[in-house]
């Protein structure tokens, strides 16, 4: 399923993902490879995903199976960093990698233009940006904000 509305807040984005994060849970644990660790989640899901830019005017999140079966562009894997948040916050409940938190990022805290994820695993947080190359990479922005969650 995915969820397309004109963009109004932060906050009705954030419950948007929240929402599609649990709408994912089950076809993960189902559909989706089993990884041994964050790390290597990351580098077998980075191949699978190509960044696309939301429709103009609209917040599209798409689910884990809408991502790879039905996506809205038509391209399986095309999607945005809300896209590819739930992703990873999905992939990683269903590894019972449980201590998450999203990072909103931006020039301003009224005004996040980006959005990332990071889990706690064996004693340290590594962020997982599937926007970027590599593990533990972000973009450098002036704001950031963390949410657990």
């Amino acid at each position: 399923m995915e969820l397309r509305v004109p963009y109004e807040n932060i906050d009705q984005t954030l419950k948007g993902i929240h929402r599609q994060v649990c709408d994912s849970l089950e076809y993960c644990v189902n559909n989706m490879p089993v990884y041994s660790d964050p790390v290597q989640m990351f580098y077998g899901l980075k191949p699978l995903i190509k960044y696309k830019n939301d429709p103009p005017g609209v917040e599209l999140l798409q689910t884990v199976p809408t991502l790879f079966e039905r996506n809205y562009w038509g391209v399986s894997g095309s999607g945005d960093c809300d896209c590819f948040s739930i992703l990873i916050l999905a992939m990683c409940a269903a590894h019972g990698w449980n201590k998450q938190r999203i990072v909103l990022c931006g020039r301003s805290k009224r005004a996040p233009v980006h959005i990332f994820t990071e889990v706690y695993y064996k004693g340290k947080w590594i962020t997982l940006d599937l926007t970027r190359p590599r593990v533990n990479s972000h973009r450098p922005y002036k704001f950031y904000q963390l949410l657990d969650c």
